[in-house]
């Protein structure tokens, strides 16, 4: 049997709470840790003692006390919200692993009494302590049929975040995308030829109104040169102010 198989196999018997008493974050990272020995199948207190012996008898081993580091067995309890405290913070829906909580922002929350797995992970984030852990009356034992239904909702939980995850993620990708469009090369291109344009025509502008022309002599003939000088001697002849005659 290899550890995977053997993982799922320990997983099937556990309640599935997700409390992480353990000292691992939820049943099946436990069981995979007791599955190539690095844990010890006495450490679930959700499970107590006939948790205990279905994993020994599964892995053949002699059962063992649950370890009190872990915890103790106790009664099935299910948590309850005082909803005249509740501030709507949002923080045991969070922490919730089933998702057991309704509720929205700044509004009161309530507990789902059939889906509460007690684990009490909801009760230490309050930050007005308006959780409690009640024991369920009448009392009563944590059945498979409650595993089965606390493992499936816990992978609906975990695919939900994913999903709201990846939408995230596409969103921010679509706006960072919008707003920064990628740079087409021969738009890149056609860009700096245009701004080339606009600064020579910016320059020969500049050149004109100081009425300076740029002279090559080291191309020019001295014919062309010749005429060049004399056009230039004309053009400021004609922008020379003129006198005013003197009146008689």
């Amino acid at each position: 049997m290899t550890p995977s198989t053997l993982a799922d196999r320990i997983d099937a018997l556990l309640p599935q709470t997700q409390c992480t008493r353990c000292g691992y974050d939820g049943c099946k990272p436990y069981a995979q840790a007791v599955a190539v020995g690095a844990a010890d199948i006495n450490q679930c207190p959700p499970g107590g003692a006939a948790g205990v012996v279905k994993l020994a008898q599964l892995l053949g081993r002699a059962p063992k006390p649950l370890n009190p580091a872990n915890g103790i067995e106790q009664p099935l309890t299910i948590a309850v919200i005082d909803e005249s405290l509740c501030i709507g913070c949002t923080l045991c829906i969070q922490a919730c692993p089933v998702d057991a909580i309704v509720g929205a922002a700044k509004l009161m929350h309530s507990v789902l009494p059939d889906w509460c797995t007690g684990c009490d992970l909801c009760v230490a984030p309050c930050p007005v302590d308006c959780i409690s852990m009640q024991t369920v009356a009448p009392p009563r034992d944590w059945t498979q049929a409650d595993a089965d239904l606390a493992r499936s909702r816990y992978h609906a939980r975990n695919e939900r975040l994913a999903a709201e995850k990846h939408e995230r993620e596409q969103k921010l990708a679509a706006k960072t995308s919008s707003s920064s469009p990628p740079q087409d090369p021969g738009a890149v291109e056609a860009a700096a030829r245009k701004k080339a344009i606009i600064a020579a025509a910016m320059e020969r502008a500049r050149a004109q109104r100081a009425a300076v022309q740029p002279k090559n002599t080291e191309v020019n003939s001295p014919e062309v040169q010749r005429q060049i000088d004399e056009a230039e001697t004309r053009r400021a002849h004609l922008h020379a102010p003129r006198k005013k005659p003197n009146p008689l």
